[in-house]
């Protein structure tokens, strides 16, 4: 696995949450190697690779009607929670500007009392906010959370909970588990 097979498979999981709620198929074009390297910005041929690694490992299957890519969202949930801080650690650096992220994103802002701490933001040029530097999972990360809230409301809730103490990653395990419902 690599950190960018997460990205990816979350966005699939954005996707079918979005097609769900609409009640309709999404444009099949945002499930090929093309278009998802255009929304997350990651190159084909590692979306390509990143599907094999996930297909070999139980995260992904394909649908045998339209060959969609579809992220097992029970296994995805299970691993984000109990061994993704493990195997792709977060450590805050740097001050500087940047898309908050953690407990300063918008999906858990206000949730938890803090004790005055920096945030956590993705570093970025454009970023309105000002606080300590975390690597994102993918360095498009940035790129692809402006194009998508609830794949930002995803990453923001996956750093949580590799940053956060027990009681924040907690907190942001539920609220994942919730999101990410098959």
């Amino acid at each position: 696995m690599k950190s960018q097979d997460i990205l990816i498979l979350l966005k699939l999981a954005s996707l079918q949450v979005q097609e769900n709620e609409e009640s309709s198929s999404a444009d099949a074009g945002l499930y090929t190697a093309r278009g998802l390297a255009e929304v997350l910005g990651v190159g084909k041929t590692e979306i390509n690779n990143s599907f094999n690694r996930s297909i070999s490992v139980g995260l992904l299957k394909k649908e045998r009607k339209t060959n969609q890519p579809r992220p097992n969202l029970k296994a995805l949930r299970e691993f984000i929670v109990y061994g993704l801080k493990y195997v792709f650690p977060a450590k805050p650096a740097e001050m500087t500007r940047g898309i908050p992220t953690a407990f300063a994103a918008p999906v858990l802002e206000g949730q938890l009392m803090t004790a005055g701490e920096m945030i956590y933001v993705w570093p970025d040029a454009k970023g309105k906010n000002k606080g300590q530097s975390v690597t994102p999972l993918f360095k498009s990360v940035p790129y692809a959370v402006k194009r998508d809230s609830r794949l930002y409301e995803y990453l923001a809730l996956v750093d949580a909970i590799r940053l956060g103490s027990p009681r924040e990653a907690q907190l942001a395990k539920q609220l994942l588990t919730e999101r990410l419902r098959a």
